[in-house]
């Protein structure tokens, strides 16, 4: 590294002789052959050249390499990536911090059951698992979600319209890249996901918001906003950020309205499986009786989000196209992980994963809302009994920005309301995760909160 960058800067000059692999080994205190070795890279790399009976020089004629200064433009993205920096999706690893939300319950991954899984996997020598493998998935695990979605969520479909892809992420931006041309309208709920409508934007798609009220997405007003759009994204099982469940009524408008604009929905149900209060929600895939409706689901809120495994549900005449469009990006997820998750699912292991994790959801969010009673002169905690947050509205006029902000600087990551919001000026108070906050650290927690809601 010494010897390229004296060399690329002009320090050390073309001609110049170097010292002998010896000398040199003797002057650093290293071997030898460390030494030589070196030379030999630099004279594979065309810095230095060997002359029999003479030596070690520098190649002569060699350009100088530019110096960097801080005269340099400024240089852009495309109008693209400027899309994608405007965006203000975060670029660094996600917080770990109490009330985070987004989290599932980490410290209950299953490690020794998925260690002697993935262990399996090597121990078999898949030899013929090693090439690249099928951009839709791994059939193995398609069809262990099939059989799943079926009991789980009352979905129907063949394993060949199961697509497997690296996190919910993953599939709306695939989902834009098949299903939209640039300036495209798309419907998006007001508050809603961010990172979701950032990845239709991205791909060149016009957002329209459409109001969230206590049934859910308000289809009506959609209609009237942006009756010819192309797409609809919604979170109909359980609205991200504000909870509410879209009501049958609107379900089935929002289905009409597919069905009469040739358009399509784009169903996130990111945390289906987790309700405390009531009966379990059907999804609306499960109502599509048209095949408009494109079913995203995720194990990142199930198992943990870094092993980066979602998948999708889309219409058996649109399987090829995903597909591609699969093979042009990332092209599949790691076939150890599909592999894995294939017998985790195959041996019951998801199910009863689920399972044991609702009660301990139910009483981790039980045990917050607890906590919040101790400040409720500040905020005002709405729950719906589902998922893995609920939110807290602000009783003060503090902007919930600066508060989250603080918070952070406190040790707690209850992120700010206002910021899921396009149009909506209402909005101020906190998304608050429960399934990551273990119970004895709920009033912990909460008493940050209060202290970074009042500066104090």
């Amino acid at each position: 590294m010494f010897f390229r960058e004296a060399i690329s800067s002009g320090n050390l000059r073309s001609g110049t002789r170097l010292p002998p692999t010896r000398e040199l080994a003797t002057e650093l205190g290293v071997a030898r052959n460390t030494v030589a070795l070196a030379y030999e890279r630099l004279m594979a790399e065309g810095y230095l050249n060997g002359r029999v009976g003479s030596g070690t020089y520098v190649t002569e004629g060699l350009p100088r390499a530019k110096t960097v200064g801080h005269d340099v433009p400024v240089r852009r993205p495309s109008t693209r990536g400027q899309r994608m920096l405007n965006a203000g999706i975060g670029v660094v690893a996600s917080s770990t911090l109490p009330l985070t939300p987004g989290l599932p319950a980490l410290d209950q991954f299953p490690f020794a059951l998925w260690a002697r899984m993935t262990g399996r996997f090597w121990r078999a020598e898949p030899q013929r698992l090693l090439p690249y493998g099928d951009p839709a998935g791994y059939l193995p695990l398609r069809k262990a979600l099939a059989i799943y979605l079926r009991a789980a969520r009352g979905i129907s479909c063949e394993p060949e319209q199961v697509l497997i892809v690296s996190g919910s992420q993953a599939a709306i931006d695939t989902a834009a890249r098949v299903l939209l041309d640039p300036g495209d309208t798309v419907w998006v709920e007001d508050p809603g996901y961010v990172a979701g409508r950032s990845a239709l934007a991205a791909n060149g798609a016009r957002l329209a918001p459409i109001p969230i009220d206590s049934h859910g997405m308000d289809t009506g007003a959609g209609t009237v906003l942006a009756p010819h759009a192309r797409l609809a994204m919604v979170t109909p099982s359980h609205q991200y950020p504000l909870g509410s469940v879209m009501s049958l009524p609107r379900r089935m408008a929002l289905l009409d309205w597919a069905e009469r604009a040739d358009a399509w929905i784009l169903e996130d149900d990111y945390d289906g499986e987790f309700r405390y209060v009531g009966k379990p929600v059907s999804s609306l895939h499960s109502l599509d009786a048209s095949g408009r409706v494109i079913y995203i689901g995720t194990l990142s809120k199930i198992l943990a989000p870094s092993l980066r495994l979602g998948y999708m549900v889309v219409p058996l005449d649109l399987v090829d196209a995903f597909s591609a469009a699969r093979s042009v990006g990332d092209r599949h997820v790691s076939i150890e992980v599909q592999a894995a998750a294939a017998e985790f699912i195959d041996g019951g292991h998801l199910a009863a994963h689920v399972r044991r994790l609702r009660p301990i959801y139910d009483e981790r969010r039980q045990a917050l809302l607890e906590a919040f009673s101790a400040i409720k002169d500040l905020v005002e905690p709405i729950d719906h009994g589902a998922g893995l947050h609920f939110i807290a509205n602000l009783r003060l006029a503090v902007p919930d920005a600066e508060a989250s902000a603080r918070g952070l600087n406190l040790g707690i990551n209850a992120t700010a309301l206002s910021g899921y919001g396009l149009e909506r000026s209402d909005l101020n108070g906190f998304v608050v995760g429960f399934a990551n906050t273990p119970r004895t650290q709920a009033a912990w927690a909460v008493d940050r909160l209060r202290q970074a809601i009042l500066n104090d």
